[in-house]
């Protein structure tokens, strides 16, 4: 067992023989976040036939890798795996914890943050290091984990600390953070736990007899051209314009919260803070005001094309291209167009 403490650890879910994706992000963001701390970087995963998991998670920049495998610990289940990570974080005492904003982290990070009696920001968009000074008291604070999501409706970007209580903890969405390999050759530790020391035979008390999961069948996280409707696109009816549009281009169809909300598109497709992030080469806003939570989750796009009847609109401050018009009149014109050019 490593003698480190206060280091930065990332809960890596481990589900059908692979690490979900947003523990890949969250380590790339956790390897810069640990550098600026000078602490190391380590991966906690729980499941079973982990295999050689360390090298997958190495890549990514853990200098540690905390294994738990065992055949009680796979499929999730709340008691068992919230149970580890109490009895850990009191051994290791790590001053930031970090996991994906999925079923299985909005399940557990309550669970852990409640019981070790420390903070927990959910949903964040952005997670720097930082400084803070309490005005009541005048205390100075160095190398806060600054948990940034957007507050009030939107309305506002709020920066949260957790000065005194610890591990600072934070979930993030898949597809926030950028995946990518800090070094193929890094090595690190391999910590292999007994997953008796850590949970009590009451805490397996529920046992999962079947399993059905049914992926979703609109992918709009991969798709390298997306066209996004907002409110103002106006109807169900119009919404077919965006369809046609996006099958003329290979793409898909993308929606903000609000066009979701009236019933013109299923949940699937919403993308921002409450639905999924896109990075796609190309994104048209189509009626897209441009609310931060909408923003958050395709601010990132190659190319991005607003067409708004209102050149004010916040949305084309972040775009490439704006064209000011309405979509009925415009969109047509777009796909008679490719589709003349695509022949």
């Amino acid at each position: 067992m490593t003698n480190d403490k206060n280091n930065l650890i990332v809960y890596c879910e481990w589900d059908e023989d692979h690490v979900a994706d947003v523990s890949l992000e969250l380590l790339t963001k956790g390897r810069v976040l640990a550098d600026k701390l000078g602490v190391k970087l380590e991966a906690l995963v729980i499941g079973h036939n982990l295999g050689d998991v360390e090298k997958t998670l190495m890549p990514y920049g853990a200098d540690v890798v905390y294994k738990v495998d065992d055949a009680r610990m796979y499929p999730y289940t709340t008691n068992p795996h919230a149970a580890v990570l109490i009895n850990l974080f009191r051994e290791i005492e790590p001053q930031i914890c970090l996991m994906g904003a999925t079923c299985i982290g909005r399940d557990l990070g309550p669970r852990v943050s409640s019981c070790l009696h420390s903070g927990l920001t959910a949903d964040c968009t952005s997670l720097e290091i930082g400084d803070h000074k309490d005005a009541k008291s005048g205390k100075e604070y160095t190398h806060l984990l600054y948990q940034i999501r957007p507050a009030f409706g939107g309305n506002i970007v709020a920066t949260i600390v957790n000065p005194d209580c610890r591990p600072q903890m934070a979930t993030v969405r898949e597809g926030v953070m950028k995946k990518e390999i800090f070094d193929p050759a890094h090595k690190g530790e391999v910590v292999t736990l007994d997953v008796d020391k850590y949970v009590k035979p009451e805490d397996f008390v529920v046992e999962i007899l079947d399993r059905h999961i049914e992926k979703s069948k609109i992918n709009i996280k991969a798709a390298p051209i997306i066209v996004a409707g907002g409110y103002g696109v106006g109807s169900k009816e119009n919404f077919d314009m965006l369809f046609e549009l996006a099958e003329t281009l290979g793409g898909e169809v993308g929606a903000t919260r609000a066009a979701v909300d009236a019933g013109w598109v299923e949940h699937a497709r919403q993308i921002g803070q409450t639905g999924t992030t896109v990075r796609p080469k190309l994104y048209i806003a189509c009626g897209i005001s441009g609310q931060i939570q909408h923003i958050a989750g395709m601010q990132e796009s190659s190319i991005i094309i607003s067409i708004n009847n209102d050149p004010a609109a916040p949305i084309n401050a972040i775009a490439d291209y704006v064209i000011t018009g309405n979509v009925e009149d415009i969109v047509p014109k777009l796909i008679k167009y490719y589709k003349k050019n695509s022949k």
